[in-house]
């Protein structure tokens, strides 16, 4: 029966408000945060809930529509994501991306009002629980904002009809004020919540270290450089020395919850089990084939794949990446783990100019499509570069290098030798894309730096991709039923222009 009322006071503050026939919904018999948040376990219940979400948009699409469109890679995919083929009547992932990040809000906003009305709760519960539902709320405004720009914004708990339509209707807020909203709200609990790191606590929930990542990264985007900078400081409190941490070790996704990680998407497959897998790692490993009984990887054996695994198109590192940022004869231990020029010292087959995506992706014994590697996307190793862009654009160059240099010695590439401000900037940007590749985060990264359009247009790495961008596509469009369903409160003016 606990189950069953989870799942009915769900149905009730979970509907999406941008769907048509969610306004026939009758909510008379729902249960309500007054009968249901009772006890500790019912809160963190419903908390857990607010995970779901996330697992329906880390996939491989979401994948090839932050990192393949960018300059660090690229992928010939029949997933027309990988080659901006997209618009209002054809948003492609961003239909997945709204419903599940504004699921993921509502289910946020259901579990804060309940956890805020519980009188059962010790004040340690509560806070615990509250820096992980609003932690959560954050990353899904974090992705709605990045990925649409703006996008409607509210805190509201879905009681009844009335608020259903109200916030039916609501239109595009500026993603700079949604921001400062969520920072202010997070405020409110992370200097109260255990400074443990992600992987220290149990279960591996999200906690402080990941909410202050959210307020530092949000407050980038708002180029309120001093604040993030001071943000930054408290991960740096409970992460310490970057050097303690390896990096091979900490940032291959088959190495589950590692002492780096800040966030990163849980995944487990058992054969014939229960699982929860995703399949990133089919667009990341070269292809196989199997032939009197052996199997091959574009024509080396790589015995730990084993021979069940499924390859698609694979995402391939663009030519400024392996041959400019990081290239096959360089120092840098990273470029072992991001790409594949070969293995075990056998040359793949169709490796000429361009290597395959590295060992960091693949996914050992992975059965058909069931990539069961964890996926990263906060590790320290970023909050230190953003340290380093922070002071930069504050002008303090030489704290800039300090925390640029943290990588590369870490990578094996030694300081950064100085010669102007911008180069220094531009060496950064440079540093973010070999250290964090292949992380979801690359072209929010262009988008943020205003470069996105630029990079793209001028890039020769995929043609298809290059004839299709548009300056339109530095954020997805709102799907157009979504549009029709806020009675034109919302809408697509950027895409507009160009005929879309």
């Amino acid at each position: 029966m606990k189950y069953r009322s989870i799942l009915f006071a769900l149905a009730a503050a979970l509907i999406l408000p941008f769907q048509a026939c969610s306004l026939e919904e009758d909510t008379s018999a729902i249960s309500t945060p007054g009968n249901f948040f009772r006890k500790y376990a019912e809160c963190e219940s419903v908390v857990n809930s607010c995970y779901i979400p996330i697992k329906s948009i880390y996939t491989y699409t979401y994948f090839l529509a932050v990192e393949t469109v960018s300059d660090v890679m690229s992928c010939a995919s029949g997933t027309l994501d990988a080659c901006l083929d997209i618009s209002p009547a054809v948003p492609r992932f961003g239909q997945t991306m709204w419903t599940q990040g504004y699921l993921g809000v509502q289910r946020c906003n259901y579990a804060i009002y309940g956890i805020e009305k519980c009188e059962a709760l010790s004040d340690e519960q509560r806070i615990s629980l509250l820096t992980e539902a609003k932690t959560l709320r954050a990353l899904y405004y974090w992705h709605l904002t990045c990925f649409f720009g703006n996008v409607p914004f509210y805190f509201d708990y879905v009681k009844d009809q009335e608020t259903l339509l109200r916030l039916a209707k609501l239109p595009r807020m500026s993603a700079d004020e949604t921001r400062e909203k969520v920072i202010a709200d997070l405020m409110e609990v992370l200097p109260y919540a255990d400074q443990t790191r992600t992987s220290d606590n149990p279960g591996q929930r999200l906690g402080a270290a990941c909410g202050w990542m959210l307020v530092a990264k949000m407050q980038m985007w708002n180029k309120e450089w001093e604040a993030a900078a001071e943000t930054i400081s408290h991960i740096e409190d409970i992460y310490g020395d970057l050097s303690q941490y390896d990096y091979a070790e900490n940032a291959m996704f088959r190495n589950k919850n590692t002492p780096e990680s800040i966030f990163e998407v849980q995944h487990t497959y058992t054969q014939g089990g229960l699982t929860y897998t995703s399949n990133v790692a089919c667009v990341c490993t070269p292809t196989r084939k199997t032939s009197n009984g052996v199997t091959t990887f574009d024509g080396v054996e790589i015995p730990y794949l084993g021979n069940q695994c499924t390859t698609w198109v694979s995402a391939r590192p663009s030519s400024l990446f392996c041959v400019g940022l990081q290239t096959k004869k360089s120092t840098d231990i990273r470029k072992d783990v991001n790409m594949a020029w070969s293995y075990d010292g056998h040359e793949f087959s169709s490796v000429t100019g361009k290597p395959w995506m590295g060992p960091k992706f693949w996914c050992p014994d992975m059965q058909g499509t069931a990539d069961g590697n964890n996926y990263k996307v906060f590790r320290y190793a970023d909050a230190i570069l953003m340290k380093a862009e922070c002071l930069c654009e504050m002008g303090q160059d030489e704290e800039a290098q300090v925390y640029l240099n943290k990588t590369r010695n870490r990578a094996g590439i030694g300081n950064y030798v100085f010669r102007t401000h911008v180069r220094l900037q531009e060496e950064i940007r440079n540093e973010r894309a070999r250290e964090l590749f292949g992380e979801f985060q690359r072209k929010y990264d262009l988008v943020r730096w205003g470069t996105f359009y630029q990079v793209i247009s001028e890039s020769t790495d995929y043609a298809k991709r290059q004839e299709n961008v548009k300056p339109c596509h530095e954020y997805y469009p709102i799907p157009d039923k979504e549009v029709v369903y806020s009675k034109y409160a919302l809408d697509n003016k950027e895409y507009n222009k160009y005929g879309l």
